[in-house]
C-alpha cells in the first residue's frame, strides 16, 4: 500500500488544490492519501486552515473521496497543533467534522513572555532563543521536547508529526549538538512516552523536499529508540505541493530498515494495519 496522511493543500499553507493533489497521487500510483490541513481549533494564524473554512475543507474532501473512490482511497484528516491552554489534538474537539484521524504537532514552543515557531527560518528561530529563552538552545529544544510529551499525555490522535522539528535548522547552522548527553536524553524521555500513548509516528520527508535537511524527521538515533520500543511507523511526505507527494520515499524505507524496521504502518477502516517494507 502506498499511502501518506499528511498533505496540505491551498486550504492552509499548501500551493496546490485538493483535486490537483488527488489526480498527483493518482498518478503517482498511490492506493490512500490523506489531507491533514493545519488546524489550531477554534483559532488560526494565517498558515491555518481557517476556522470558517473547517466545513468546506470537510466537504470538499468527502466529494474528492466519492469522486475518485475507483481510484483512490481518500481520508479526511487535520493537523493538529498543540498551544498549552489555547489548542489540542483531541479527536473529541474535531467531532464535529468526523474526521479519519488526526495528525498531533508541536509547531509552538513556549517561552517566557513569547512563543516561537520551531519551524521558522534560522533567523526567527535565534531571534525568539533570545527573546523568549534568555539565549538558552537547550532550555528551547527542552522546552520542545517538553511540549511534545504534554501532547501526547493531553491529546487524543492518531499520527504523530515530525517528532525533532527543532532540528530543522541545524543543517544551515548547528544550533545544538544532536551528539550531546543532554539531548539524547531529551530523546529517549520522548520515545518512551510515544510508546506508552499508542500513536503512530511518521517518517516525514518535507524537511529534505524544503531543502532544509539531508535525511527525514526522526533522525536515525530516534527511529532506534522507536524501534527498540516497538512504536508503530509510516511515512509521510508533509506535502506542500504535488511533486513532492512521494519525495524521498525509497530514501525514508531505506531509514527505517536501518533502524531495524520491518514493517509500515497503513490506516485502513479506521484501524492501524501492518504491511513488510
Amino acid at each position: 500500500m502506498k499511502s501518506n496522511y499528511h498533505t496540505h493543500t491551498t486550504f492552509c499553507d499548501g500551493k496546490n488544490t485538493a483535486r490537483e493533489m488527488t489526480l498527483a497521487a493518482i498518478d503517482k500510483g498511490f492506493d490512500i492519501l490523506g489531507f491533514s490541513s493545519h488546524s489550531m481549533y477554534p483559532f488560526a494564524e494565517s498558515w491555518h486552515i481557517a476556522p470558517r473554512e473547517h466545513q468546506a475543507y470537510c466537504n470538499e474532501i468527502r466529494s474528492l473521496k466519492e469522486e475518485f473512490s475507483s481510484q483512490l482511497q481518500i481520508l479526511l484528516g487535520f493537523e493538529a497543533d498543540y498551544l498549552p491552554g489555547i489548542c489540542l489534538p483531541d479527536l473529541n474537539r474535531y467531532k464535529a467534522f468526523k474526521p479519519d484521524y488526526l495528525i498531533g504537532a508541536v509547531h509552538y514552543v513556549m517561552g517566557k513572555d513569547g512563543f516561537i515557531e520551531a519551524d521558522g527560518n534560522c533567523e526567527e528561530v535565534k531571534e525568539g532563543i533570545e527573546k523568549y529563552f534568555s539565549g538558552s538552545v537547550k532550555e528551547t529544544v527542552c522546552t520542545y521536547f517538553a511540549s511534545e510529551r504534554e501532547m501526547l499525555k493531553k491529546g487524543n490522535f492518531t499520527f504523530l508529526a515530525h517528532p525533532d522539528l527543532i532540528r530543522k535548522q541545524n543543517r544551515s547552522e548547528m544550533l545544538f549538538n544532536e551528539e550531546d548527553d543532554w539531548y539524547k536524553k531529551e530523546v529517549d524521555a520522548l520515545a518512551l512516552d510515544i510508546s506508552k500513548s499508542g500513536v503512530c509516528v511518521e517518517i516525514n520527508t518535507g524537511g529534505m523536499a524544503r531543502g532544509y535537511l539531508k535525511s527525514p524527521y526522526p533522525s536515525l538515533y530516534f527511529l532506534e529508540k522507536l524501534h527498540a520500543l516497538n512504536v508503530p511507523l509510516t511515512i509521510n511526505s508533509d506535502a506542500h505541493q504535488c511533486q513532492h507527494l512521494d519525495f524521498a520515499f525509497e530514501e525514508a524505507k531505506v531509514l527505517a530498515k536501518k533502524a531495524g524496521y520491518k514493517e509500515l504502518t497503513f490506516l485502513d477502516a479506521g484501524s492501524l494495519k501492518m504491511q513488510n517494507i
